[in-house]
Order: C-alpha cells, then sequence, then structure tokens
C-alpha cells in the first residue's frame, strides 16, 4: 500500500495565498491613499487656489475701473484714440490726387486746352471744359476717353478695364477763332487708389501733348 504525505504542498499553498493577499492589501491601501491625496489636492484647488485667484482678479478689476473712472477727460481720450487708430484705413482710401494731371496730359489732344478741370473723388466724377480748334477734336477726346483702359497691381481688377465711363459731351460751342465744350465722366476709383500702381492704356485716335512733351500749354483761361 502507497500513501503520500500531502500536508507540505497544502502549507506552501497557504503561504503563497498569504503573501498575495498582503500584497493585494498593500497595493489597495497604497491607490487608497493616493486617491484621497488627489482628491484633497483638487479640493483644495477648487476651494482655496479658484477662490483667492478669482478674488484677486475681481479686485484688480475693481482697482482699474476705479482708476479709468478717476481720469479726466477719459472720453475725450477714448475719442481720439479712435480716430488715430481709423487714420491708417483712411490713408489707404485717400485719393492720389496727383496722378491727375499725368492723366490729363496723356488724355487731352495736342489741339485742345483745358479753362476749368472739377473732379469729385467722393462721387468718382469728373468735367473738364475747355476750347479746341475743331468739334471733331472734341469728339476725339470724349473718344479717347470712352476707349482707354488701365491695369492696375495690388488689386483684383482684371486687367484691360475701362477708366472711364458715362463719357458725355454736355455742352459745345462754336465761335470765329474756336470751339467750347464741357465734357463730363465718371472714373473708375482704382485709377486713383493708394494701394494699386495704375498704367492707362490710351487708344492710338489722336497726337495728344503726352506724346509731344508740351504739358505747359494744356491749361488755359476761358476767353469768355
Amino acid at each position: 500500500m502507497i500513501q503520500f504525505n500531502l500536508l507540505p504542498d497544502i502549507k506552501q499553498q497557504y503561504i503563497k495565498a498569504e503573501r498575495q493577499k498582503h500584497l493585494i492589501v498593500f497595493i489597495s491601501t497604497v491607490a487608497s491613499i493616493a486617491a484621497i491625496a488627489l482628491l484633497i489636492v483638487l479640493i483644495l484647488i477648487v476651494d482655496v487656489w479658484q477662490k483667492k485667484s478669482i478674488s484677486d482678479l475681481n479686485g484688480d478689476i475693481k482697482n482699474n475701473t476705479s482708476q479709468l473712472s478717476s481720469t479726466q477727460d477719459l472720453n475725450k481720450i477714448l475719442t481720439v484714440q479712435n480716430q488715430l487708430n481709423s487714420l491708417g484705413p483712411l490713408h489707404d482710401k485717400k485719393a492720389v490726387a496727383g496722378r491727375l494731371f499725368d492723366y490729363i496730359a496723356t488724355l487731352t489732344p495736342a489741339n485742345a486746352t483745358i479753362s476749368k478741370l472739377s473732379v469729385d473723388y467722393s462721387k468718382s466724377t469728373i468735367q473738364i471744359s475747355g476750347n479746341a480748334d475743331a468739334l471733331s477734336t472734341v469728339n476725339t477726346f470724349v473718344d479717347t476717353l470712352k476707349f482707354t483702359t488701365y491695369k492696375a497691381s495690388g488689386s483684383s481688377v482684371a486687367p484691360a478695364t475701362n477708366a472711364f465711363s458715362q463719357v458725355v459731351l454736355s455742352a459745345f460751342g462754336k465761335t470765329n477763332t474756336a470751339t467750347t465744350y464741357t465734357i463730363n465722366a465718371s472714373f473708375d476709383p482704382v485709377i486713383f487708389s493708394e494701394t494699386s500702381n495704375v498704367d492707362l492704356t490710351v487708344p492710338k485716335i489722336t497726337t495728344t501733348r503726352s506724346a509731344l512733351d508740351q504739358p505747359t500749354d494744356l491749361f488755359k483761361q476761358s476767353g469768355n
């Protein structure tokens, strides 16, 4: 008859189980302590640090508000500051009036002179009055304005865009020495834009003062 002694194996299993139990208890204890510590930290952040931070910010707001309220002429200062901030955009929208004389010299026929030139940049309109040697010269001037195009850099306008529109010979007359005229037209604001460089393309209808290099003969006082 064969007999086995099982007591040592059972005892070893028991010891192993006890060790695992102690390890689990230890890990659970450490995890519990860490969770409690984290909870305490969160409570301190919410109830102490955040409340103190909000209180400090409210105090700063009250102090700054008090200082601003005590500033003399605060509304005037703010108004001036707003006006200064708007100078940049207004400058970009400002018409470059200095281009006008170059344009007129380029567009005006050699046998025509100008006695009065009125430009409204806000409405983008122009009125030109003067004298010419013949009515055909005046008609050529009108056609030149109608068919003049431009190319602009720094803008979204397509090339070969008409520089002038609604060109109308609103008045004309004939004397023994000359033909008088008045031309009204609208112009594309881009040709006077601060943000664009503009090149006019004038149709080869007649010779202009720009081609003859005679800008000094362009403006003459009316004889009326």
